[in-house]
Parts: C-alpha cells; structure tokens; sequence
C-alpha cells in the first residue's frame, strides 16, 4: 500500500514538476525567443516559401495568361520529363563537370594561399605594415565583377589590351583572342577568383592564428624549435577547425557557381561555353534567353539537392574523423 501510494505521488508531482520547469526554462531564455523571431520570419518568408516554386520543375509552364500564379496553377505536371530532357543533353555533363571542376579548384586554392598568405602576416614584425597590407588585398573582395569585368577586358581586348599590345608582344608571343579560345579560361578564372577573394580568407584564418595562446610558441622556442616546426605543430592544428569549418561550407557551395564572375568576366562570350559554362549561367540562359523556365527550373532544383547531399556528407565525414570539428 505505502509503495502504490508513493508511485501515485510520484506521478502526480511529476507533471508539477515538469509543469515547473517549463515555465522557469520561459521565463529564463523567452526573451531571446521573441528576440530570434524577426529574423526567423524573415528567414521562412525568404529562404523556405520559395522553395515551393521548386514545383516549377515538375510542371509544363506555358504562358497563357498574363498571372505567372494563374499559368503556375494551370501548368500540367510532367513528372521527371524536363530533368530528362536535360540529363539527354551534352549541356547538363558539361555544366556539371564545370562547376564541381572550378570549384574545386577554387577551395583548395582558398585554402592554401589563405593560410599561406595568413601566416606570412602573422610573422611581419612591422604591425603597420602588416595592417597596411592586410587592406589592400582585402580591397578587391569589395569590388562587384562588373567592375572586375572592365579591368579584365583592359588586360585582354583582342585590339588594345595590354596582354597582347605590350606583355605578349615583349616576349615575342603570337596575339591571342582571348574571347574566342576557351582553352585559357580555366586558367584565368581561378587567377581571378584568388585575386579578388584571397583577402577575406587570409583575414579569417589570421584571425584564429593570432587568437593562438602565445605561450605555446615560447615553449616550442625554448624546446629549439624552428618556424616551419611551430607552424607544422602548433600552428596548423589550432586552427584546424577553422579550416574545416570554411572548407565544408565551401563544399556546400560547391554546386553554386559565383554567377557575376562567371557571365561577367567571360562577357558571356558563347564561344568560351565549353569551359566557362557553368549551372548558374546556364539557368540564365535556358529563363531569360530561351524562355524554357521548366528546364531552368530543373537545372536549378538538380543543382540545390546536390549541394545540400554534400554539405551532410562532407559533415558526417568530417563527423566520423573528429566529432568536436564538425558542424552538426
């Protein structure tokens, strides 16, 4: 009897209980729910409602009325046929090896020159200097690739460009067209991508350099050993993390062609669309230039789950090498 009478308060002063808790964990952390709710509307309005339009690619959207929601509605579904149609194509091959080849390139490009760029930053004696240094190669991430367009064709124009008029012409080299031959171009994107992005990278990883306790060099110092042995051993497994972090978000991205740097520095020149054609020019052309928006849209929704298998992917990697430096 004494046992079935404490089960039964046990079990009613558990609801209590937990009844308790809720409202202590409210009244403690409910402000910053009120606070966070803003940005999560903002959040669900502008990056969750629009994937319905995701719809799109399973439709047959023809313009018969002047409502895009009207021809939305009345659009017949086809199923798979628009992904068919792209997957029949040379195009998606092509756009697919281009955006995963650049990018790839890309992050192990960011990578290494950041750090490498980081680092000589971090042993500059002169503080001035390095600070001086540290915003001029930030500059150019602030400039828009329209910009960065105009200063490329300065280099390039088949005519008065500098490359074929004075550095070409210096070495004895035969002019090039460069908006004509496609086969410089995985040379010059990646050039231009470091140029204008190595600055933001160098700052991030000198940043979790410098936040690195001073001690543990002094006592590599004391032990006799050298820079490149302090980098090797304490330098570079500190700010492993940071480097994961930034690598892994890059991966996520790696279906996410920069579009401003691909259509404007290219001039979006068709006889370059071998090895400058990537996904994100590619949704241009099939929306705004041959008006076929379920084929756009295919390419699109093919090109968001992609990158979304890979930001788990990369993550449960990383997850099964060192849980601590993985994102979730």
């Amino acid at each position: 009897m004494e046992m079935e009478q404490a089960a039964q308060t046990a079990g009613v002063n558990k609801p209590r209980k937990t009844q308790r808790l809720n409202q202590s964990y409210w009244k403690k952390y409910g402000v910053f729910y009120i606070m966070m709710a803003p940005a999560i509307i903002v959040l669900i309005i502008n990056n969750y409602i629009p994937m319905l339009g995701s719809a799109i690619a399973f439709k047959n959207i023809t313009y018969q009325s002047p409502s895009f929601f009207e021809n939305f509605m009345n659009g017949a579904w086809v199923g798979w046929k628009n992904f068919e149609f792209l997957f029949n194509t040379s195009d998606a091959w092509r756009i697919t090896r281009n955006t995963i080849l650049y990018n790839a390139v890309f992050i192990f490009l960011n990578l290494v020159i950041g750090v490498g760029i980081a680092l000589l930053f971090n042993m500059m004696r002169s503080r001035r200097l390095a600070k001086f240094h540290q915003t001029v190669m930030f500059l150019p991430f602030f400039l828009s690739w329209v910009i960065v367009s105009y200063l490329v064709y300065a280099f390039l124009n088949p005519q008065l460009g500098i490359m074929n008029n004075y550095v070409l012409s210096w070495f004895g080299a035969e002019e090039v067209e460069w908006y004509s031959d496609p086969k410089w171009w995985p040379v010059i994107l990646p050039i231009l991508n470091v140029w204008k992005g190595i600055g933001y990278y160098a700052v991030l990883y000198l940043a979790a350099i410098i936040g690195i306790d001073k001690e543990y060099y002094e006592a590599a110092t004391i032990d006799g050993a050298s820079k490149s042995r302090q980098i090797w051993s304490i330098t570079i497994p500190l700010i492993r993390p940071v480097i994961i972090v930034l690598t892994m978000l890059q991966i996520g991205k790696i279906f996410n062609a920069d579009f401003g740097m691909f259509f404007n520095a290219t001039r979006n020149a068709g006889a370059l669309y071998d090895t400058t054609l990537v996904i994100d020019t590619y949704v241009y052309q099939g929306f705004l230039v041959t008006g076929d928006i379920g084929l756009s849209s295919a390419a699109g929704f093919y090109q968001a789950v992609v990158g979304f298998l890979l930001v788990f992917g990369s993550n449960l990697i990383v997850r099964r090498i060192s849980k601590e430096d993985a994102l979730f």
